[in-house]
């Protein structure tokens, strides 16, 4: 076949394609015209109890949020369970801005080293000093998080050179093994609670609440649990488990100061916490555990997160963060303990910017938890997406908690703590500041006077 003709055919095929590709357009085009103007017609002309436009109707008026979880209450008949808290907005550290030297101030020059250390339990017998401000809050293994995460999670931490927190779930021997600093949280079940194991850990937490959950209690069932979890709870055959709503240790504020006590003594001094969910009452909580002699206080605020909380619970209980950090802070102060007492905030924190504003405010370290496990999983998330929810690869029920890779999570989760600490050293910097504690209420200011009120810090206006 002689060129001329090969590049006849191929013309030929060319616009054939061309062609047809433009008729299957026009055709596409001609069938969504059609269809849109069904559409249309139907949203425009049928009355409102035939109208399909009535979903997107009363969507507006109840958000998407609402009717899903209407659904699941009206298909379980119970109480339903949302995991990593809620949508619900707070008052939040946004309106809060940091000051900028200049020439009032200078910046700190660029060769000097921003400290970001800290120490926990100033008075315990022994302290705890940690490389960075930004702890892992706690998460229970077994009854929220899978082997692999908590193993991962303490591993990043370690790397990072700060502190992990057991959860209320049980002792698990490779998450100290992998833990530089462990703070073992005291529960209200009645597992892991063996001097044995109390004298494993380098801090002790009380757990009287949390903010996602409150002081409300919670039962968990062993068809639920594997053989490992049972052994390691110390359940006998067919036992529930059981977080109480109070610490059964506890009859009444006052005996709070024997069990601080008693674990001083059983630990040979570790520095000894509580953890409280942030209410309206909270000076009052706080000021029975200054007198029990806790050497720091975790407070956590309404917008914490968990595993999986009522969304009453989580979206209508108890003090925003912002709102927990000044009061907690402006107590301690007030009954001149601050240097004393250490004070730790979460709830919702999640960027290095809210971490370092909480500092600001008056707290001396901060927890994480929900973004510590997303900085953690990380890509291994696609793991499980699209088929299943992000939660499939870090729970411990979760259908791909198996494929969750360790090592790759640790190195995930700290190099996001050190990449957040890098940044807020910059800031300090920016401030003329050398160390992370250094900066308080004198280096923020509120753009707005709903912030400036509640914080007492001044407005920008």
């Amino acid at each position: 076949m002689s060129r001329s003709k090969k590049n006849k055919n191929l013309t030929a095929m060319i616009l054939g394609a061309g062609l047809g590709t433009a008729g299957a357009v026009l055709l596409g085009r001609s069938l969504a015209g059609q269809a849109t103007k069904f559409i249309t017609t139907r949203f425009m002309t049928e009355p409102y109890k035939e109208n399909l436009w009535e979903a997107f109707s009363a969507g507006a008026r109840i958000n998407p949020q609402v009717i899903v979880e209407t659904n699941l209450r009206a298909e379980l008949g119970r109480t339903i369970s949302r995991p990593f808290g809620g949508p619900k907005k707070f008052p939040d550290f946004s309106s809060i801005m940091f000051n900028v030297a200049q020439l009032n101030t200078f910046p700190t020059v660029l060769e000097k080293k921003i400290d970001s250390s800290l120490v926990l339990g100033k008075r315990a017998i022994r302290p705890v000093k940690l490389d960075i401000p930004i702890l892992i809050a706690g998460m229970a293994y077994g009854l929220a998080l899978s082997e692999k995460t908590k193993v991962a999670l303490a591993k990043g931490a370690s790397m990072a050179g700060t502190a992990t927190n057991t959860g209320y779930g049980p002792f698990l021997p490779k998450e100290r093994a992998a833990a530089k600093h462990l703070i073992l949280q005291f529960n209200r079940g009645n597992w892991s609670k063996e001097p044995e194991i109390l004298r494993k850990a380098d801090l002790i937490e009380i757990q009287l609440g949390q903010g996602a959950t409150a002081g409300a209690g919670e039962t968990f069932y062993p068809k639920n649990m594997d053989k490992k979890l049972i052994r390691l709870m110390g359940l006998a055959p067919g036992e529930n488990a059981v977080v109480h709503s109070r610490m059964p240790e506890i009859n009444s504020p006052g005996e709070l100061g024997n069990l601080v006590s008693m674990l001083r003594k059983t630990t040979k001094g570790v520095p000894i916490g509580v953890k409280i969910a942030a209410g309206n009452d909270l000076e009052k909580d706080l000021a029975y555990i200054i007198e029990a002699g806790a050497d720091f206080i975790t407070v956590d605020g309404a917008q914490g997160g968990t595993s999986g909380a009522a969304p009453t619970l989580e979206d209508d209980c108890g003090l925003p963060t912002l709102f927990a950090v000044c009061r907690a802070a402006r107590y301690l102060e007030q009954r001149r303990v601050r240097d004393k007492i250490s004070l730790i905030i979460s709830g919702g924190l999640k960027t290095p910017g809210d971490y370092l504003k909480a500092m600001a405010l008056g707290a001396d370290a901060v927890a994480i938890g929900t973004i510590a496990v997303w900085a953690m999983a990380h890509t291994q998330v696609f793991k499980s997406l699209p088929y299943e929810p992000p939660v499939q690869i870090v729970y411990a029920n979760g259908k791909d908690r198996a494929k969750l890779d360790v090592n790759k999570g640790a190195r995930n989760l700290a190099s996001y703590l050190l990449s957040s600490v890098a940044e807020m050293q910059m800031v300090t910097m920016a401030l003329g500041k050398t160390s992370l504690s250094q900066v308080d209420r004198n280096d923020i200011f509120a753009l707005d006077e709903a912030t400036a009120k509640i914080t007492g810090i001044k407005p920008a206006y």
